[in-house]
């Protein structure tokens, strides 16, 4: 099936666009748009592959998930692929990321600055 649909990108809402994106951009290696600004309402991570891109938007109100209890759940979260999981995991700590659930083998759950869930996964 033919369609001229693609996907633009991911946004998260979050109470400082800027910063969010600044920590996604260290993790994934990508970018902040030309021109975007630390005033901005919406800051995009652009991503150098060509593929979706990473937005985050200003939200005053935004609440970050009680994950795993459901009091205030995850809308969605992002998974991202790495082939050393422990490497990794060393490495988003530092960079500022929460442990949230280490029990599984071949993943990790963790919540980035402002609480939205994510994982390492090395399925």
């Amino acid at each position: 099936m033919s369609t001229s649909l693609s996907l633009g990108c991911v946004a998260l809402d979050c109470p400082d666009p800027y910063r969010l994106a600044g920590f996604y951009g260290r993790l994934l290696g990508w970018e902040v748009r030309s021109g975007d600004t630390p005033a901005d309402d919406w800051v995009t991570l652009v991503n150098p592959d060509g593929g979706a891109d990473l937005s985050f938007q200003r939200d005053p109100e935004y609440r970050p998930s009680t994950w795993p209890s459901n009091e205030l759940p995850q809308m969605a979260h992002l998974d991202f692929d790495v082939s050393d999981l422990d490497a990794e995991h060393e490495r988003v700590l530092a960079l500022g990321a929460r442990l949230l659930d280490d029990g599984p083998e071949t993943f990790r759950v963790y919540a980035d600055p402002d609480g939205h869930p994510f994982c390492l996964c090395a399925c």
